[in-house]
């Protein structure tokens, strides 16, 4: 038996479980209608600008591509991550319960992923020349 088959097997159990676990909720729609609005926000959002990203990366030439996908995967978790505390409607009525500057310190996450990546690519840049110097000699 080829493990792909297995591996759908198991796909479609754990499909009809989750399923049968959204029928038992009280408002089952609610959670379908927040399902259905990450597929459009992927869908329509986050794949055609990564798609975009990938392009532009490609017609520059970068040799960097690795580096800036591996930044770009970085900074959409850390998006993803922090949405729900960002989009939160109006304040909280328990000040307790979100106590933070969601916004300031996703920007600073970010800051610090772009930081990160920038620092890379220059120790990269000064190793690549560094070799290159040395060969020459």
């Amino acid at each position: 038996m080829d493990f792909r088959y297995v591996l759908g097997g198991f796909g479609l159990v754990c499909a009809a479980w989750g399923g049968w676990l959204l029928l038992q909720q009280p408002e089952p729609w609610r959670i379908a209608v927040w399902l259905g609005g990450a597929v459009v926000v992927h869908d329509g959002f986050v794949a055609p600008l990564v798609v975009a990203i990938a392009a532009l990366v490609a017609v520059a030439g970068l040799r960097l591509r690795g580096v800036m996908r591996g930044a770009l995967i970085v900074a959409g978790s850390l998006t993803a991550i922090a949405l729900p505390p960002l989009l939160r409607p109006g304040g909280v009525a328990n000040p307790t319960v979100l106590p933070l500057d969601y916004l300031r310190n996703w920007l600073l996450a970010l800051a610090a992923v772009a930081l990160f990546t920038l620092a890379y690519v220059g120790v990269r840049a000064v190793a690549r020349r560094v070799g290159r110097e040395g060969h020459q000699a």
